[in-house]
């Protein structure tokens, strides 16, 4: 039996399910049994279906287990780290062994944050194809009377650019393809109500996956990545992709810095 911090699941990376990615994010469908998944694309295997009375409020499963429960009701995909040693080939079978590597409390500007690291090895046969390193963050609910938080504007000194535009659409069918229930993707009244957003937020591993196939195809086959997210995006915004060398930013329309990341 395996201990409550680790979970183990396997998958067959199904390439019709890369093709919808493709599609999804504006591409081709050309992914076929064989080839490379490309980098990121594994958040779209290894779900998790539980039934609805083991969610959050938010949309998530509940707390416990591999992620333990912090005491606080909001929850974000603040970055993360990757390490990609071998291709993860689609239509092949593979294991997914999740970690919690750690779990801390502290008091922040605003009040209470709880931070988890999630470690992810993923295997083909006895190849480790690529190890994630996901740091979540949890928080209270926001209080309507607080200052707005303190934003950093983007440089604006990029090689490369180009634009991405979201809409409800794209972030519904992102988060189908991830098995993502978070409501703040798809729910306006909760992400608005309760949350406090102005709006949809677009998934952080959406930008990332955007940066990543921006970097992949400037820089060649990535043999490590990291990214941060810094301010939320909302679904009705256009983002500006950035790279400067082996560095990569998103910048919001108003200039505001929304994720940094490195190749």
């Amino acid at each position: 039996m395996q201990p409550d911090n680790t979970l183990t699941q396997s998958d067959v990376m199904d390439p019709a399910r890369a093709q919808a990615m493709q599609v999804a994010l504006g591409h081709a469908p050309t992914l076929v049994a064989g080839d490379a998944l490309p980098p990121f694309f594994h958040q779209l295997y290894f779900w998790t279906p539980l039934p609805s009375s083991q969610f959050g409020r938010d949309g998530h499963p509940k707390v416990g287990g591999v992620i333990p429960d912090m005491g606080l009701p909001r929850r974000m995909w603040a970055g993360g780290r990757l390490k990609f040693d071998a291709p993860l080939r689609l239509g092949a079978e593979a294991r997914r062994v999740s970690v919690c590597e750690a779990a801390n409390r502290k008091e922040g500007r605003t009040g209470p944050l709880a931070f988890v690291t999630l470690r992810h090895e993923v295997w083909q046969a006895d190849t480790l194809c690529l190890t994630e390193w996901q740091d979540l963050v949890y928080r209270k609910d926001p209080d309507p009377n607080a200052p707005r938080p303190i934003v950093r504007d983007a440089e604006v000194d990029e090689e490369a650019a180009e634009t991405v535009h979201f809409d409800a659409t794209l972030l519904f069918r992102y988060s189908a393809l991830t098995f993502n229930g978070h409501r703040i993707h798809y729910d306006q009244p909760y992400a608005r109500e309760v949350e406090g957003y102005d709006g949809l937020v677009v998934h952080g591993p959406l930008l990332a996956q955007h940066l990543m196939l921006m970097a992949e195809r400037d820089l060649g086959p990535l043999g490590a990545f990291s990214f941060r997210a810094t301010a939320p995006l909302m679904h009705h915004e256009t983002a500006t992709l950035c790279r400067k060398g082996r560095e990569f930013w998103v910048r919001g329309p108003d200039g505001r810095l929304c994720m940094t990341a490195s190749a």
